[in-house]
């Protein structure tokens, strides 16, 4: 009996622990809401001479300085040799990226991104997208969250891009991930 109870204690353990896994990251819209927002993201660049994880790409940022505003997070895989997102390189870039999202309604939503190379998305407080590493353009684990409520929220974002080609685009919707409109960012 004991050998039954204990199993059963652990596989009610299991199953919590799971089911806490599986929950939506609750986000944190910001307080007070913004009002009068430039449209897209603010973006400081860093060069260094070589980068190959957020490590590296943190690190680098002792050295950045601001760049042209993003116009949202749907920048398409470039061709080699094109600049990377609003810099002046197309190699070695680190972007640090803040601003807010604005959903329009409140509930569970899906979201992921596409980037070419590393990541750490944060909204609302919550890490919402990340890749430590170097590949092709290529999605993030997806990500299910909770938006208690339409509004802005706010925005934190390390990027690095090493050689090769470079993207950067988030998907967010009450299902399947869909585009995030330019509209829908604001610094």
């Amino acid at each position: 009996m004991t050998r039954l109870k204990t199993a059963l204690v652990a596989a009610a353990t299991i199953v919590l622990a799971t089911a806490s896994l599986a929950a939506p990251l609750k986000l944190k819209p910001a307080d007070p809401q913004p009002s009068g927002l430039k449209n897209g993201l603010a973006v400081s660049y860093a060069y260094p001479s070589d980068v190959k994880t957020l490590g590296n790409a943190q690190n680098a940022l002792r050295r950045s300085k601001p760049g042209p505003a993003l116009a949202g997070l749907d920048y398409r895989d470039t061709d080699d040799g094109d600049n990377t997102l609003t810099s002046k390189r197309a190699h070695h870039v680190v972007a640090k990226i803040t601003g807010y999202v604005k959903f329009e309604a409140a509930g569970t939503y899906n979201i992921d991104f596409l980037t070419n190379d590393g990541l750490d998305a944060n909204i609302g407080g919550q890490q919402v997208g990340y890749f430590n590493g170097r590949h092709s353009c290529n999605e993030t684990r997806a990500v299910q969250v909770e938006v208690p409520q339409a509004g802005w929220y706010p925005v934190d974002i390390l990027y690095f891009q090493r050689v090769g080609t470079a993207c950067l685009h988030m998907r967010a919707g009450q299902g399947a991930p869909d585009w995030m409109p330019d509209a829908a960012f604001g610094h």
